[in-house]
């Protein structure tokens, strides 16, 4: 009976004891106040997250609905803190592992705060535009945005990672200054990427060029892909993604085709020098009369040049220069009003009874390479059979005298 009975104050002891000194009792009501804010965290997804979805819906614009999206996960967590610190408020722990929890609450709400600003980044990304304006500029592309957008996520992140070090009494000031020696040393061997960060920032004040440009440089040419804090990607147009240094194309000359506001066209029309004057000046009207009201081509002398004019007399052709700009940037577009001038060019020498020239070369022979042509038949042999005969005439002189008829009158091949 003795024995039951110190079992029994035994059990006690520990209920009372429990976790920390705090009996079991108030652990298990601490437990199931943690419990409650989670059944209310599903609650407050599944029904105020939707009504407030369902409102910020009937809005004109997209940003409280990416927003709220961005936010849903934080707020959720929200009640995972609220339920702990709830939870340690229940129980008397004691003063050091009060203190404990404390700091634990306290991280916690410090990572909720960061974190919500961290999502809210991306969706509030739209008042770079805004602030950009005030500068009489019209905007930031979307590459600018997102690069900024990742300085401020970082900078984010390194706050916040500051500031939960400083609730578990981190000196952050300390340790920042007893790095600064090693930040001098890795300066040193990071000049690099710090050169590449300081020029891809050049590239976005500058504006040189951004995501989804064309562009050319001395070591590649390609569309944009992306520009990142070390380096550039460019998708060449065999579809082979090539990486450069940031700092390669802030130095080097880069041609940005997207930023044409016309496409060019120079040809040099080459006719035969047979044409006439009247020929060359009915191909030169017909070419700039089609140049100058197709509406394909930018003819306003403020925006481009267009000049249609016989330029030379080339060693094979008579040259008309056609040197016009058209109204469309697109490259198949491009194409397709060449092909169409092409035809047009190719219709109005035939109209005018002239030909293309093509590349050829006048021989002027005035003797023959191989020497004095033989005697046929010999003189030798016609004194053999006809030796009391005199010919009327010499066969080599027949010969001899064809040879300056066929090699030494000029002849044109």
């Amino acid at each position: 009976m003795n024995d039951a009975k110190e079992f029994w104050a035994l059990v006690v002891d520990v209920w009372n004891t429990g976790i920390f000194g705090v009996d079991v009792g108030q652990v298990l009501l601490a437990l199931g106040v943690f419990i409650v804010f989670l059944v209310l965290r599903r609650l407050f997804s599944t029904v105020v997250i939707a009504i407030l979805h369902t409102a910020t819906r009937r809005t004109r614009n997209e940003v409280d609905d990416k927003l709220l999206e961005a936010l849903r996960s934080p707020l959720r967590f929200v009640f995972v803190v609220a339920g702990f610190y709830a939870a340690t408020r229940v129980a008397p722990f004691p003063e050091a592992v009060d203190a404990v929890f404390t700091k634990i609450t306290r991280s916690l709400i410090a990572f909720t705060i960061f974190w919500s600003l961290y999502r809210a980044v991306e969706p509030l990304s739209f008042l770079f535009d805004r602030a950009v304006g005030l500068f009489g500029q019209q905007g930031l592309r979307d590459s600018i945005r997102g690069f900024f957008t990742k300085v401020v996520k970082f900078a984010i992140v390194a706050i916040g990672v500051a500031a939960i070090l400083e609730e578990w009494d981190f000196n952050v000031g300390a340790v920042l200054g007893g790095l600064g020696l090693i930040g001098m040393a890795v300066a040193f061997g990071a000049q690099n990427l710090i050169a590449n960060l300081f020029a891809g920032l050049s590239i976005f004040v500058e504006h040189i060029f951004e995501d989804g440009d064309w562009i050319r440089s001395p070591d590649v040419e390609g569309t944009v892909e992306s520009i990142g804090f070390r380096t550039t990607k460019v998708r060449r147009f065999d579809k082979a993604l090539t990486t450069i240094p940031n700092v390669k194309l802030s130095e080097q000359a880069v041609v940005n085709f997207s930023r044409m506001t016309n496409r060019r066209i120079y040809w040099l029309i080459g006719l035969e020098y047979r044409s006439s004057a009247e020929q060359l000046q009915q191909v030169v009207s017909g070419i700039r009369d089609y140049v100058m009201t197709d509406e394909a081509f930018e003819t306003a002398p403020s925006r481009a040049t267009t000049m249609v004019h016989v330029d030379s007399f080339n060693a094979s052709s008579i040259d008309i220069m056609l040197y016009c700009f058209t109204k469309t940037t697109s490259w198949t577009e491009w194409m397709a009003v060449k092909e169409t001038l092409a035809l047009e060019v190719k219709r109005i020498v035939e109209e005018a009874d002239a030909s293309f020239a093509f590349p050829s070369q006048s021989l002027y022979v005035e003797t023959l390479p191989f020497g004095k042509p033989e005697p046929f038949p010999s003189e030798a042999a016609s004194d053999a059979t006809t030796p009391e005969t005199e010919p009327t005439s010499s066969p080599a002189k027949v010969a001899t005298d064809a040879g300056p008829d066929e090699g030494g009158n000029d002849s044109e091949s």
